[in-house]
């Protein structure tokens, strides 16, 4: 099922509408005889690529799937009778699949007389298919937050100057996050100050995310902006009241309704969310990072800290309405990593409710390992297992 796991990631970044999804298959001696992953929406899923991969040695096998095989005929046909015509004898899946139209495999393969099992590896699985099951569970596509601070959590100087405060290599790990992402958002003054690209470079075979600025007023995007090049699609989120503008050199405008702090953000993931777009890495300034806080829209964490201090400047995020320490977001950091000389933290929001039990009630297995960062080449990383 680990195998299955990296597998599904391979495809990262290229599947949406649909999940990531892998699958190993064993024959029936308990030999790897068959692997694939999801590719991209349309194209055969993980278990047709294993299956096809196997051959005839799938029958008596086993197959081990990510997410519970499907059992609807969409662009493709249904995973679970897939298996079934192969002859395998036994599935584990990880995650059941939420999507209503969707689900219903394991009932299938049961049926037919198939062995099946359920929820092996089951939080690994459900973290790296985590954007899909958000967007399904929730109906907006999943929200990362990325940001660079100074250690003393200055993004600027007091001048505003800022580049770059972290390391090449961490940049380089900031377009990995934007090869596995479906679009990328920035604000007006992001768009302003720094006149970013924001598409993917340096890595070979990534699909492009869609560029997003939140432009409220329609002012900050002019002629010439690098945003504009056609290197990858672009949308101009702006108000449905915003003063009448020309646009005529802007390749996509959404009008969007108003909330406390600029765009309303829900507004803006659910107008995403039509487009197709299930993972949102905002990269935006301080101002429009507290407007999604506040709006419960932030789902992960990811903050690349430089061993620099400046005293003066812009804080990592603005005003998100929390005014006492009561009521302050809190995280739990799921990983430390080592890239060159920064630190890149990743953390997610605690439950609501009572307090989360500590990590040694949650089993033996919650150790925590240190290994090398697969991201960049001769970093440590501590995660929690």
């Amino acid at each position: 099922m680990r195998r299955a796991i990296a597998l599904a990631a391979s495809g990262l970044g290229s599947t949406s509408p649909n999940p990531v999804v892998g699958c190993l298959i064993l024959d029936a001696s308990g030999r790897p005889v068959g692997e694939g992953f999801h590719r991209r929406a349309g194209g055969p899923h993980a278990e047709i690529h294993a299956l096809r991969a196997a051959g005839e040695r799938a029958r008596g096998g086993t197959a081990y799937v990510t997410l519970e095989p499907c059992d609807h005929t969409g662009r493709t046909g249904p995973c679970s009778q897939a298996l079934v015509e192969a002859g395998v004898a036994r599935v584990s899946y990880a995650v059941a699949d939420p999507n209503p139209r969707a689900t219903g495999g394991g009932e299938t393969l049961r049926a037919a007389g198939i062995t099946v099992e359920q929820g092996l590896l089951a939080e690994e699985a459900e973290a790296g298919n985590i954007a899909w099951l958000t967007s399904v569970r929730l109906g907006r596509p999943h929200v990362t937050w990325k940001y660079a601070a100074t250690l003393d959590g200055r993004i600027a100087a007091a001048d505003s100057t800022s580049r770059w405060i972290t390391s090449a290599e961490a940049r380089a790990d900031v377009h990995r996050l934007r090869a596995e992402a479906d679009a990328v958002v920035v604000g007006s003054g992001t768009a302003r100050t720094d006149d970013p690209h924001l598409a993917v470079r340096g890595i070979e075979g990534a699909v492009q995310p869609l560029r997003v600025v939140v432009d409220t007023e329609a002012t900050a995007v002019r002629p010439g902006a690098r945003i504009l090049d056609g290197a990858a699609p672009t949308l101009i989120a702006v108000a449905e009241d915003a003063a009448p503008t020309d646009s005529a050199h802007l390749p996509d405008v959404v009008r969007l309704p108003r909330g406390a702090r600029g765009l309303d953000i829900p507004a803006l993931l659910r107008a995403l969310y039509e487009r197709g777009v299930r993972s949102v890495l905002l990269e935006g300034g301080p101002a429009l990072a507290g407007s999604f806080v506040a709006a419960g829209a932030v789902d992960k964490v990811i903050g690349y800290l430089a061993p620099v201090l400046l005293g003066a400047g812009p804080a990592a995020l603005a005003d998100a309405g929390i005014t006492t320490i009561a009521e302050a977001l809190r995280l739990r950091m799921t990983e430390s990593v080592r890239i060159g000389p920064d630190l890149r933290i990743t953390a997610i929001p605690e439950p609501a409710g009572p307090a989360a039990p500590a990590v040694a009630a949650r089993g033996p297995a919650a150790v925590t390992a240190v290994t090398t960062a697969p991201a960049v080449p001769g970093t440590t990383t501590t995660k929690e297992r």
